[in-house]
């Protein structure tokens, strides 16, 4: 057999998707999003109304300082930057001198695993995740940082490393496309194997310091070693996670024979009764109500997407920008 009708057997093996936005996305989709991406800003300035603005200032800590020179002190030098062991050496005032880095290397970890395969209104949650990367790439690249990923599924982790090029943010969006249409609703579910802890493990190994760590996820598979993992990120990152969810996960519609199923086991339920739908929304609220508890915890901020409205609209809101006026 040739490699190239090797290439095209391996492309034939996945079925042709309706790239609608709704089950699955399209490169064309994503990279129609590099146009709206104003309006939103992983920069440490932000909004009073921000979601990443803490009580006294920024949750971001900006871009990380490159050491320039050892000099004598100069009137005006600000006495932080004193260094107290070449001044005692010395006998004479010296400073240490820094240039803040040009560019901040931001690292985008997005989840296509089977159970992101679920929508209930507008689209999937796995097509969520994708517009909100697609958005995060394109306005990291619009400030002049550089952008890398690590997208995984159930079976697969592929890793792009930051860097600052439309080229490398097409990459990404072409291995999201690719991840998003292996997702197929016959697939059996398997037991969790921990892929997100595997994700993350990747996300420590290429990370250095003062990178910006984006994770978009359902966050299933949550144990004790993932919140190991992101408080070893967060010990020189910053971390923000988004949460992606869909309204049927938070209140299950009323039908007095309503089947659940995880795709292997199922459950039938009389949601009009008010006990079950009440412990139903309480058991997702104390998911949500643990997340944010143990992420603020480590200063990290907790974004809930939903998939019944716009990924923008959603992002702009929680950074507290100025919603887009519909025309």
């Amino acid at each position: 057999m040739t490699k190239s009708s090797m290439k095209s057997s391996s492309k034939s093996r996945l079925p042709k998707r309706s790239e609608d936005g709704i089950c699955y996305t399209s490169l064309k989709q994503l990279v129609a999003l590099q146009h709206p991406v104003s309006g939103f800003s992983f920069l440490p300035k932000q909004p009073v109304q921000s979601i990443l603005s803490g009580r006294h200032g920024s949750r971001l800590r900006g871009r990380g300082l490159n050491f320039e020179e050892l000099r004598h002190y100069r009137p005006g030098d600000d006495i932080r930057t004193l260094d107290w062991k070449v001044t005692n050496r010395t006998g004479k005032p010296h400073v240490r001198v820094y240039s803040e880095e040009k560019e901040r290397p931001v690292l985008i970890l997005v989840d296509q695993r089977i159970n992101m395969f679920f929508g209930s209104q507008i689209k999937m949650k796995s097509v969520l995740a994708a517009e909100l990367a697609a958005l995060s790439a394109w306005r990291v690249l619009t400030v002049g940082d550089r952008v890398g990923a690590i997208i995984f599924n159930d079976t697969e982790i592929k890793q792009i490393r930051p860097q600052r090029s439309r080229n490398n943010v097409m990459q990404i969006l072409h291995h999201l496309v690719s991840f998003n249409h292996q997702l197929d609703a016959s697939t059996s579910r398997q037991q969790d194997d921990g892929q997100l802890n595997k994700a993350l493990a990747e996300v420590e190994r290429i990370s250095g310091h003062d990178y910006l760590i984006v994770l978009i996820s359902d966050m299933s598979g949550w144990d004790d070693e993932t919140l190991l993992r992101i408080k070893r990120l967060r010990q020189h990152n910053d971390v923000i996670a988004s949460l992606v969810f869909d309204p049927l996960e938070q209140t299950l519609p009323k039908a007095q024979q309503l089947i659940l199923s995880d795709g292997n086991q199922q459950i039938q339920v009389d949601s009009n009764k008010a006990t079950v739908n009440q412990e139903f929304q309480q058991i997702f609220s104390n998911q949500v109500s643990y997340l944010k508890k143990i992420m603020a915890k480590y200063d990290i901020p907790v974004i809930p997407l939903t998939t019944n409205e716009s990924a923008l609209d959603q992002v702009r809101k929680a950074l507290g920008f100025k919603m887009a006026v519909k025309k």
